[in-house]
């Protein structure tokens, strides 16, 4: 079991390597095209939901990848201001809402999704993706 940690400044600029990271991993682990995209989508989300509820923002957050035995587990872990993962709705899709998606995109994409937060002190969005046995054409 390997493991990457990154520690990146809450500054839009960084997402993308917390993108090209995740890509770069799955890749060597065999991910299907398709499912390096997903994996992409919501790491992004993850980064950019620790951005937007930073209470600092010269702060930093934190990203673990961990390469199992078939899958792909990855935490976006900030200090943000921690909200309560049960409260959060659906969000209206035939709203006219700006924001909101980020959460319900991320469970969408994911084999498996857990949000650990605590108001104050921050979050914690573990998501796991299984590695396919067969790849779509």
């Amino acid at each position: 079991m390997d493991s990457i940690k990154l520690t990146l400044p809450t500054k839009p600029e960084y997402v993308s390597l917390a993108r090209l990271t995740i890509a770069s991993v799955a890749n060597n682990m065999g991910f299907s095209i398709g499912d390096v995209e997903d994996l992409k989508v919501a790491v992004s989300e993850a980064c950019t939901n620790a951005l937007n509820h930073s209470k600092n923002p010269e702060t930093t957050y934190d990203l673990t990848y961990v390469v199992e035995n078939q899958k792909l587990v990855f935490t976006v872990t900030d200090q943000g201001v921690g909200f309560e993962p049960e409260s959060v709705a659906m969000p209206d899709l035939n709203g006219k809402q700006l924001g909101g998606f980020g959460l319900f995109i991320i469970k969408s994409l994911m084999d498996r999704v857990e949000i650990i937060s605590e108001r104050g002190f921050g979050t914690s969005i573990t998501m796991v993706k299984n590695l396919s046995t067969t790849h779509e054409v």
